[in-house]
């Protein structure tokens, strides 16, 4: 559930008033030299955390995240006199008076240097800014240990874009025993994603990108199935390329599942891991939502003693509230907060690891969507806003400057996201074959745009890295681009030269050929597959015009299915089925406000009363509901939805398991109003007995394959009766299609995963 905030009208002086949006914070004006504390004690007459919170809020620049939460500005008028009070107050005066206090709270305070803290406590806020700008890094950094993450987390609110730009410049954390991060060096975490997790598919998309000299910080890959035994093939296949290639030490490989399964893994073989992953969220609220604690985290951290590679963290503004979890605290300090989770956590890897304590954390700026911004000078107010938080707590910083298909930031808006951006020097961006990701389907950056920036901005890559991209030919010994720049099957020979492969030249790379073509020109063809980045156009950085060509062709096709509804034939075409709705009045209030479609409307709570007093206390083991998601025509596709259904009906046949015969079809449905119909369904079923709702739900679009997802939960009754089913204690089926995932063999993974929870 969302934390919205509704400001009372204030009667003291008039200053606090609602404006028409419900949501929005009024400071009509303010006194001279008056600070957040006194216009709070002169408002209430005392100290309000509430209207604490909405005050720092409303001094941000505006994002639609902020308003949610309800502490966003009405107006700019409001949001410059929330600024003069903050610029006004005093770093000790934040400092004891925390946003949120909770457990990351305190974690975060232990990491502060009180000596540091002492030399600043009674600066003001204004004169931490001024000092920023005037000082140089040494001096910076003298003090900058000082400040915990919610003071940080304060200092972007006062800057603008060029302030930000010019703190940042002079602010580097480079990795140990790297230049990852250091002035003048832009690093790129490979992304070699697969809908299917398939191993060839992944390494010739590595191979791919080291043909463009790119490449120097990790290979990453967001695996399709997070299970222990597939997140342990996924990362053979990495481990496999690193060790080919002598890379050892050079460039850690790791799968993005969660950090559980990748201890699990390690434990058990811990030659499969090299880095590990998690994503982090800004309070203990939306961390559980994560299902990690920062006690959990610690024992993580503290896992890697004796390892060179240390922790890969995700952040992004937006998560915390998404969760349930923003605790009426902004977007901006909450990721604050998330790089003082990780600052701490590097002070525990540095007791560990000799060589230094190796973490990162990638800022995935905008791949939530238009409920948190919508605009592309939005996406770049936020880079910089979180680049410079992470540098104030030394973290090395990268970023995913991205957007989803249904924020106003199209593919040729994220070349110029970039020069904006660029000049602030964060440590690395994301690097795929195209700048849509061919699983996750959100626009980012290509391995081509990292050839562009390089050549604009004169950025260099890792030493160590370029020294093997002159290796293996593809940059010259004058670090100029040879014939093999942008050829992947020449990268292919070497790899196979690399192993000992005795055949020719000749052999291999036709061999190589095969290869590639099977996985591109399928791609092109069916959209099975993913695409293969190879040659280039009129520039070396300018992508391939034919597979230019199809990118913007899948990019139109997104646009279009994400306004997609169900028609009234497919409606007609589901056996058995339930029409429910949602809060969402419309698709555009759908696309805009996510959390209507998270919540059913009242007429459709009656209907699912009325089918669950039909069971006549026979409630039956699972409940399919099929939603639109963010794609509709995925789940109307005659080969999808109804083909799964059958076949998953079987299934559950098959292992004993019982199903209502209705199907419940959500129109505007979004993820959680599936936990909800199973709180109306199950709220009264056996509390000692586990219950399923299989969730069928559009994914985003963009790649083409219009794939579907598959949500489980199966909790016991009591959880149910409860309502604290969320996404933590949650199974997800992700790349379901006639291209990817068989939806045949999905039914037969679902019923694995329904066993498993129900035994759980």
């Amino acid at each position: 559930m969302k934390r919205l905030f509704l400001i009372a009208a204030m009667l003291v002086v008039g200053i606090l008033t609602l404006s028409t949006n419900s949501h929005a914070i009024a400071i009509k004006s303010v006194k001279p030299g008056e600070d957040v504390f006194k216009y709070i004690q002169r408002v209430k007459g005392s100290f309000d955390q509430v209207l604490y919170q909405q005050v720092i809020g409303a001094s941000n620049a505006f994002k639609e995240g902020d308003k949610t939460i309800g502490v966003a500005a009405d107006t700019n008028t409001s949001r410059e006199n929330a600024r003069k009070l903050l610029a006004n107050t005093k770093i000790k005066d934040i400092t004891n008076h925390p946003l949120h206090n909770d457990d990351l709270y305190k974690f975060i305070a232990k990491s502060v240097d009180p000596a540091q803290y002492a030399k600043i406590k009674d600066w003001t806020m204004g004169r931490m800014k001024a000092f920023l700008l005037d000082k140089s890094e040494a001096e910076i950094k003298s003090v900058m240990y000082g400040m915990n993450s919610e003071v940080v987390g304060c200092l972007p609110k006062l800057m603008s874009n060029k302030e930000l730009i010019a703190v940042n410049r002079k602010i580097f954390n480079p990795l140990p025993g790297t230049k990852i991060g250091a002035k003048g060096y832009l690093s790129a975490r490979i992304q070699p994603n697969s809908p299917t997790d398939d191993p060839e598919e992944i390494m010739m998309q590595v191979l791919s990108a080291f043909s463009y000299g790119v490449g120097d910080l990790v290979l990453g890959t967001n695996p399709v199935d997070g299970t222990k035994e597939q997140t342990a093939r996924v990362e053979a296949s990495l481990k496999d390329v690193v060790d080919t290639f002598k890379l050892n030490g050079t460039i850690p490989w790791c799968v993005l599942a969660h950090i559980d399964v990748q201890r699990e893994i390690f434990n058990e073989k811990p030659e499969l891991i090299d880095c590990m992953f998690q994503s982090l969220a800004g309070t203990d609220t939306a961390n559980k939502t994560f299902d990690i604690s920062v006690e959990k985290m610690v024992d993580h951290a503290k896992s890697r003693a004796g390892q060179r590679y240390g922790l890969y963290f995700e952040t992004g503004q937006g998560s915390d509230f998404t969760n349930g979890g923003a605790e009426g605290v902004d977007m901006v300090v909450l990721e604050s907060r998330k790089y003082g989770m990780a600052r701490g956590l590097q002070q525990v890897l540095a007791q560990v690891q000799p060589q230094g304590a190796y973490l990162h954390v990638n800022d995935v700026a905008g791949f939530i969507g238009p409920e948190v911004f919508r605009t592309k000078e939005q996406l770049v107010r936020c880079c910089l806003e979180d680049i410079l938080m992470g540098k104030l707590q030394g973290i090395t910083i990268g970023l995913d400057i991205c957007s989803t298909l249904h924020m106003s930031v199209s593919l040729d808006d994220l070349e110029w996201c970039q020069d904006q951006i660029m000049p602030a020097n964060p440590a690395y961006l994301m690097a795929l074959p195209t700048r849509n990701d061919p699983m996750l389907s959100y626009l980012t950056t290509s391995y081509q745009d990292h050839v562009r920036i390089r050549s604009k901005f004169g950025y260099k890559v890792n030493d160590t890295m370029w020294d093997f991209f002159k290796r293996i030919q593809v940059i010259d010994k004058n670090g100029k681009p040879t014939k093999h720049f942008g050829d992947p099957i020449w990268v292919y020979y070497q790899y196979c030269k690399a192993k000992g492969d005795t055949r020719s030249q000749q052999e291999i790379m036709a061999e190589g050929k095969q290869k590639f073509d099977a996985i591109h020109n399928t791609w092109l063809k069916t959209g099975n597959k993913v695409p293969l980045a190879s040659g280039y156009g009129k520039n070396i950085w300018d992508l391939n015009p034919q597979l230019d060509k199809k990118i913007r062709e899948l990019y139109a096709d997104a646009k279009k299915a994400i306004w997609a509804e169900f028609t009234p034939e497919f409606l007609k075409s589901v056996p058995d089925s339930v029409q429910l709705g949602t809060l969402s009045k419309d698709r555009e209030n759908y696309i805009v406000h996510p959390e209507t479609g998270e919540q059913l409307n009242k007429q459709s709570v009656a209907t699912l009363q009325k089918l669950r007093d039909s069971w006549q206390g026979q409630t039956p083991d699972v409940q399919i509901v099929v939603s639109d998601g963010l794609n509709a025509k995925s789940i109307m596709a005659p080969e999808h939805t109804l083909p799964y259904i059958t076949a998953l009906r079987k299934e559950l046949q098959a292992a004993g398991l019982t199903a209502d015969k209705k199907n419940i079809v959500i129109s505007s449905g979004r993820v959680r109003a599936g936990y909800m119909v199973g709180d109306v369904l199950f709220n009264n079923a056996d509390p000692g007995k586990a219950r399923a709702v299989v969730h069928i739900i559009g994914e985003r679009p963009g790649t083409g394959q219009d794939a579907f997802s598959v949500y489980i939960a199966a909790p016991k009754g009591k959880v149910w009766a409860e309502k604290k089913v969320d996404h933590n204690i949650v199974k997800v089926q992700s790349g379901i299609s006639k291209q990817a995932t068989k939806p045949a063999d999905a039914a037969k993974q679902t019923v694995k995963l329904i066993k498993e929870l129900m035994a759980s």
